[in-house]
């Protein structure tokens, strides 16, 4: 009887050390509470708003905006390139604040949009950076291209076989930042399989509560 009643205790004591482990409501998926990740160097945890009364921010709360510019973006924009979620994206920032040096998310929105908020670990580039007919300097735009994706030129011409896998997102579904970047980009022959499309967004991500730094 000793035994059996030391046995019972064993088993609510470890019960109740598993219960009071984890306290979050709110998780990313069921198994997965927050992720790590490096956002200019320093340690940021990415995890969901635990308020049951959180609401989305009002920037992305407003659904009537004139279109042009802000028209709905399609699925896919283009082919070979791969619409991502939240979770293929946590996944590649993952992996980049592990120390993967073939991955770059950017947050292809100009600055005054991004001092709003922007996902951990992304880096700014904003699309008019990189496009020519929006002024964009070539010897800027040559620099990006080798310094930041890892493009090599050679005699005029641009190799892009080691170059970076670059994520990139923007305002949402309605946002045309991100798709202009990655039309450039295609455009100057960035390979199409190197180029992921986080469609949502910053409405997304605002919209499921996830961390946003400033």
């Amino acid at each position: 009887m000793r035994n059996l009643t030391i046995v019972l205790i064993l088993l609510f004591t470890n019960f109740s050390i598993l219960a009071s482990a984890d306290t979050t409501q709110v998780k990313i998926t069921d198994d997965v509470v927050s992720v790590k990740v490096l956002h200019n160097g320093n340690p940021v945890t990415i995890k969901r708003n635990q308020s049951l009364d959180n609401k989305i921010n009002p920037d992305y709360a407003i659904t009537a905006r004139k279109c042009p510019p802000f028209c709905i973006q399609p699925g896919t924009i283009a082919e070979g390139v791969e619409t991502i979620a939240e979770l293929e994206l946590l996944e590649y920032l993952k992996r980049k604040s592990n120390g993967d040096n073939s991955i770059l998310v950017i947050d292809s929105r100009t600055p005054d949009w991004v001092r709003k908020g922007t996902i951990p670990g992304s880096v700014n580039i904003p699309w008019t950076l990189l496009k020519p007919e929006s002024g964009a300097d070539p010897f800027d735009i040559a620099e990006t291209l080798e310094q930041k994706f890892g493009a090599i030129s050679i005699e005029g011409l641009w190799d892009f076989s080691v170059a970076r896998t670059l994520i990139l997102f923007c305002n949402g579904p309605w946002c045309g930042q991100s798709p202009s970047n990655i039309k450039t980009l295609l455009r100057f022959g960035y390979p199409a399989n190197k180029l992921k499309w986080y469609r949502g967004g910053m409405q997304s991500w605002e919209s499921l509560g996830l961390t946003v730094v400033q």
